[in-house]
């Protein structure tokens, strides 16, 4: 009976489920629920988040981003622009800024090639270009480098005005941020006209103006096509397409943006093509490559003169280009021709009028390899060019040059000097020991004068370096610069006449007020007539049949040769009545050269440049009338006899006003 029960049971069962399968009975499904809820759910969430990550990430970027009040702010050095005598320029330092321009200010071509070339959507786009940013991650993907960017306008002047250059994430978006907040607060033509203003194009120029007028010589309102194609060339590659430093390049370049120009529609091609065959290669301002040295020395001066202004300076200087390229060139020749064999690597040269301004400095053999001026940093030992003090110093106690000394052998406790080559030529006059550089008279008069007298008339001249009053002071013992030594000699062809060596004339900013004019005639005379007119026969009777026979020239010159100890250093030193040149030779480790005297090579490129820089000039005697005519008598007088004399030739000053000025020779005026 229970297996009977059983079985019904599972018949049962069973049959209901066949009953249900087959469509039958009273049970039904339950039907599925719908996703729709759950997706609207969950994108709420995602939503939500993404909203509140998207917060934190522009938080991020934003906490510490500049504030736009810098907009008008401009962080640089100012600029310092150095001009030639003719006005040709120099030199500039710092960084330029030209004048702020408006769009309406330039012409239509030169924005046009901008826009061409750095972005062409810039009046459709919202200050981000998807496109170009698109373009930009497919080509860089393409390549597997970094070879485009896909920044506009506004994101480069949102980069240049707020941001750093460096290449990161966070600075990206930053720059997406600030070129958006440019956009809605700027005008299109307003955020081109910034970019203009403010973009780099080389050279240290900010600004399409500035490029314009440094690379140009005109404003920015004044350019042509393709001298606009060019500018707008820079902006990629500032450095690399710069027109000063790789011409060839910087063409090509806009040969390139006057090809985009004709892709935006903004030239056809023959005007692109008659633009390129007409306007290319013209006008380039080129800075002079010459006279380095001497623009380093004149930059280092500017501040003493007007102090530091923060402002932009214009710096017209007494530099004579043509003098400076001819003494480049010859001491250059020289060393290239004679400098292996007289084992001299280095030299230096300085040229100025007899007032003292400096028309020619050569510090070195080449300012690209070494920036050290040897003609005012290096103190070297002047040797027997250092007689002209202790000759005068001689002439000032009563000497002259008929007076009579002994040349022969001399010492002074155990320092026993000799001449050149040990001979020795007897009684002889103060010229004829000056013209042969007879060093045992230069002891003589040394001493009959004193060592502390010699050394207050060098610094009277001029020298400016510590001298040490020793006997030896006699022979040039005490080092001197160059230039100190040049503008020394210069007192005798300034007819007596202090000479402060300089090379500014006058100091103006951009807008041509003036801050420094130079007036007045240096510190006064220095040196009596009479004694000027003997120190000039002793000076020249050494170039006439002298040791510096070598640099006779066809016209009145006077000078002197000079060799240190061991032919460590070869001077000369001489002047005509137009120029006072002064040269050295020699080697910065103070190797002796190969028996390199003053007379030989600084003798043969002191002819070789004085010749060429006063050819075609017509020939003047070194003393004027007034002076000749005194004639240098013996004066039985004290050694401070002769700074009386020069004292009482100085007219009487009218005022403590008129003193200053003389003495200081400057003129400040004020803005």
């Amino acid at each position: 009976m229970a297996q009977k029960k059983t079985r019904s049971a599972n018949g049962g069962r069973n049959g209901a489920r066949r009953a249900n399968a087959n469509g039958g009975g009273s049970r039904a499904r339950p039907p599925r629920p719908s996703p729709l809820p759950f997706l609207l759910k969950w994108s709420l969430v995602a939503m939500v988040w993404a909203v509140f990550l998207g917060l934190c990430v522009m938080a991020w970027l934003a906490y510490d981003l500049p504030s736009v009040e810098t907009l008008d702010d401009i962080d640089r050095r100012p600029s310092v622009t150095l001009l030639t005598k003719d006005g040709s320029t120099l030199a500039t330092y710092g960084d330029l800024y030209g004048k702020s321009v408006r769009l309406s200010d330039l012409p239509p071509y030169l924005p046009q090639a901008v826009l061409a070339t750095e972005d062409r959507r810039f009046y459709s786009h919202p200050g981000v270009d998807p496109i170009g940013l698109a373009r930009a991650i497919y080509v860089n993907l393409r390549d597997w480098e970094l070879s485009q960017g896909g920044s506009t306008i506004t994101q480069q002047l949102a980069k240049n005005i707020f941001l750093t250059p460096e290449r990161t994430i966070r600075r990206k978006g930053q720059e997406l941020l600030l070129a958006l907040w440019l956009e809605r607060n700027f005008t299109k033509d307003q955020i081109l006209s910034l970019y203009l203003n403010r973009v780099y194009f080389g050279a240290g120029t900010y600004g399409v103006d500035a490029a314009a007028r440094r690379f140009f010589g005109k404003p920015a309102a004044a350019v042509n096509v393709y001298e606009a194609a060019m500018l707008a060339g820079l902006l990629k590659a500032p450095s690399r397409y710069n027109p000063l430093s790789d011409p060839e390049g910087a063409d090509a370049r806009a040969r390139l943006v006057l090809r985009n120009m004709v892709a935006a529609g903004y030239l056809t091609d023959d005007q692109a093509t008659y633009v390129a065959r007409t306007q290319a290669g013209n006008g380039i301002v080129t800075a002079s490559r010459t006279g380095r040295y001497f623009a380093d020395w004149v930059l280092d001066q500017v501040s003493s003169y007007v102090g530091y202004t923060g402002q932009d300076l214009v710096v017209v200087t007494t530099l004579d280009p043509a003098l400076q390229r001819l003494a480049e060139a010859e001491l250059a020749r020289l060393l290239e021709e004679r400098g292996t064999a007289a084992e001299v690597k280095q030299g230096a040269l300085v040229a100025l009028t007899p007032d003292g301004a400096v028309r020619a400095m050569v510090g070195g053999r080449a300012y690209a390899h070494s920036q050290f001026n040897r003609a005012t940093q290096a103190l070297r030992q002047p040797g027997s060019a250092f007689k002209p003090f202790v000759f005068l110093a001689g002439m000032e106690s009563g000497l002259a040059p008929e007076s009579r000394f002994v040349d022969g052998p001399i010492s002074i406790g155990k320092w026993k000097p000799d001449n050149y080559n040990d001979k020795y030529h007897g009684e002889v006059t103060l010229r004829e020991a000056f013209a042969r550089s007879l060093n045992s008279v230069a002891i003589q008069v040394s001493q009959r004068v004193g060592p502390d007298t010699v050394v207050e008339t060098a610094h009277r001249l001029g020298i400016t370096s510590d001298l040490n009053p020793r006997p030896s002071i006699a022979l040039g013992a005490s080092e001197v610069s160059l230039l100190d030594l040049t503008a020394a000699y210069g007192v005798f062809a300034n007819q007596g006449y202090g000479v402060w060596p300089r090379g500014i004339e006058e100091i103006r900013d951009t807008n041509g007020v003036i801050l420094y004019s130079r007036v007045g005639s240096g510190p006064g005379r220095l040196v009596a007539p009479r004694n000027v007119a003997a120190m000039v026969d002793l000076m020249s009777a050494a170039i006439e049949w002298g040791t510096g026979r070598s640099a006779a020239l066809e016209r009145p010159a006077a000078g002197k040769t000079g060799t240190s100890q061991d032919f460590r250093d070869a001077w000369f030193v001489g002047f005509t009545a137009e120029l006072v040149t002064g040269v050295w030779f020699g080697n910065d480790d103070g190797a002796p050269m190969a028996a390199i005297t003053g007379g030989t090579l600084p003798a043969k490129l002191w002819r070789a440049f004085m010749s060429k820089a006063l050819e075609g000039r017509p020939a003047q005697a070194l003393l004027n009338p007034v002076i000749a005519a005194q004639q240098p008598v013996p004066e039985p007088t004290s050694p401070a006899a002769g700074r009386a004399v020069a004292a009482e030739a100085e007219p009487e000053k009218s005022s403590l006003e008129e003193w200053l000025e003389r003495i200081t020779g400057l003129n400040r005026k004020k803005k």
